[in-house]
């Protein structure tokens, strides 16, 4: 069976690939195809000169249904536990094989969710865990695409539990956005934003020419890390990853995703004839180079020029709010001198991000009561929190400080503290 994260849209096509819509069930937010901001309503495009990714799809949980609540239950096959939705779960059996494909933005042991709360890496691996233990399949991949996504897995996921995981970075990185505005191949002139992720891409495009029937996931992660790091040079681009029982890395990805039968006599290529990428924009900056390019290209004194300058403006300011609000907690815990020194220390590699992970999420509480929402571009700060905790602060001295670093926080939406809470 295969289970998408709220990306699907992006997945090589599921009929010409043999699967089965009942064994397929989507998760997506669905806010592209008819947004106004969209160039082409109704369509979503994932490469420059590519067609359309979205018609056909089939959609299950799309916008308030998408949580970390329901793809939990739909991944364990509780389908009392669902809420909304086409109420479609992973009712796999002892000999089912299941694959994975999450994509979102994340942080250090973090994935975004459209809505709140994140889901956290101690969550998922328990919730895969469980699965194991049900006896409901035989083996599991899980693509993962998303900043810091190694820190999901690293040190946590089991490596006789028969899941194998491949991440777009490692536990310390971003993860890069690629087909953006400036570069080559450059997305068409009307999109202001970028069309993919340099991992996503990497292992999508590969599944579109080659045989998965004699391809296998170790074949393919090596051709997918070396073209997200470009050849080793990491100009730009990260490290994927992979994790748990490395063993299934032999076999071939048809059993997980199908294969094209018109790829049925392609040979494969060890250096892939992919094309590498001219650069990459980093995944943080992502919706930076959205709102730019839209600001850009309006005309001087129109009244849209000014509300896309007041949006690019906003979020710079939620930017440095966040920054500038976990720098002055570090520094009032642990002194100018250390403070910097502990919130950016990273363990060693195998080691999970958190000894404590209930204390790492209830700081994140005490932070956004305190200061404002994280947003996605404060996922970057989960490090910090984790330090924190790591070095035995606890959330309740930690909110105490929290409120003397942050005596106000900004009206705009991003830093908004009215929209729940990310842990």
């Amino acid at each position: 069976m295969k289970l998408a994260g709220r990306c699907l849209p992006c997945v090589p096509d599921h009929e010409e690939g043999g699967l089965k819509d009942e064994n397929i069930i989507v998760f997506m937010y669905d806010d592209i195809a008819h947004s106004p901001e969209n160039p082409r309503p109704g369509v979503i495009i994932n490469h420059p000169k590519g067609g359309d990714v979205y018609a056909g799809v089939p959609k299950d949980y799309t916008g308030r249904e998408v949580t970390v609540h329901n793809f939990f239950a739909v991944l364990l096959g509780n389908k009392t536990a669902v809420s909304g939705g086409s109420g479609k779960v992973v009712d796999s059996g002892p000999n089912d094989h299941i694959f994975v494909f999450y994509s979102d933005h994340g942080g250090p042991g973090v994935l975004g969710m459209p809505t709140y709360p994140y889901l956290y890496g101690d969550d998922l691996v328990d919730v895969l865990k469980k699965k194991h233990a049900a006896g409901t399949y035989k083996s599991l991949v899980f693509y993962l695409e998303a900043c810091e996504s190694g820190s999901i897995f690293e040190g946590m996921l089991p490596n006789d539990i028969n899941v194998y995981a491949t991440t777009a970075s490692n536990a310390e990185e971003s993860s890069w956005g690629t087909y953006c505005p400036g570069e080559f191949p450059e997305p068409p002139p009307e999109y202001d934003t970028c069309l993919g992720d340099l991992y996503s891409v990497a292992w999508m495009e590969d599944s579109d020419v080659h045989n998965l029937r004699t391809e296998s996931l170790k074949q393919q992660y090596k051709l997918v890390k070396d073209r997200t790091s470009i050849h080793d040079t990491f100009n730009f681009g990260s490290h994927v990853m992979q994790y748990g029982s490395l063993d299934l890395s032999a076999q071939h990805l048809f059993t997980y995703i199908g294969s094209n039968p018109a790829n049925d006599n392609a040979t494969f290529v060890e250096d892939n004839s992919l094309p590498l990428f001219s650069k990459a924009v980093n995944q943080r900056d992502a919706d930076l180079v959205y709102f730019w390019q839209k600001y850009r290209k309006l005309a001087e004194g129109a009244r849209e020029k000014n509300d896309a300058r007041k949006e690019l403006l906003e979020v710079m300011a939620h930017r440095s709010h966040v920054d500038n609000s976990v720098e002055l907690i570090g520094n009032l815990i642990f002194g100018s001198e250390n403070g910097p020194n502990v919130l950016k220390a990273i363990r060693v590699a195998g080691k999970p991000l958190v000894d404590d992970w209930s204390c790492l999420k209830s700081t994140v509480r005490a932070f956004e009561s305190q200061c404002g929402s994280l947003a996605q571009y404060g996922m970057k700060h989960m490090r910090s929190f984790a330090n924190i905790c790591n070095a035995g602060i606890r959330p309740d001295a930690f909110s105490k400080v929290a409120a003397q670093a942050c005596t106000s926080v900004p009206a705009n939406p991003w830093s908004s503290i009215h929209k729940g809470f990310s842990a």
